[in-house]
């Protein structure tokens, strides 16, 4: 066995493309990021122990086309329309109605409602139906 030392060549590494390499994954990953969210905001919100979200409060308004008004599900007579409406929107201030009526009655009949939803300044929203 040979147990002389041999004279071994020096090792080097170069790292010169190295930089390359890293200035384009990091110009990448920027890119990429910009692209994935373009309409976010990024924002620092403060933080709250006792935060809680607040649910909006929406109600259901029908008119069916034999003018049969109902709030929830129960029957309610056009004239006592505003004082149902009113309970709701004492227990809820940001209170939204939305508005489910049959497509052959008067537009008269949803400018009823709408007047009743501006006198307690509470928001309107008519429902409808996708088109096929």
């Amino acid at each position: 066995m040979n147990f002389k030392k041999r004279k071994r060549g020096a090792v080097e590494v170069h790292t010169s493309a190295l930089n390359d390499i890293m200035f384009f994954l990091l110009l990448f990953f920027l890119l990429a990021s910009a692209v994935a969210n373009p309409n976010v905001v990024k924002l620092f919100l403060p933080r709250s122990s006792s935060g809680q979200s607040i649910p909006q409060k929406t109600i259901n308004v029908s008119i069916t086309k034999d003018l049969e008004y109902f709030v929830e599900k129960q029957p309610v007579a056009l004239a006592d329309l505003y004082k149902s409406i009113e309970v709701y929107q004492r227990a809820s201030p940001d209170l939204t109605i939305i508005l489910y009526a049959d497509r052959t009655i008067a537009i008269e009949n949803v400018v009823e409602l709408t007047d009743i939803a501006n006198q307690l300044k509470v928001k309107l929203v008519l429902a409808t139906e996708t088109k096929k």
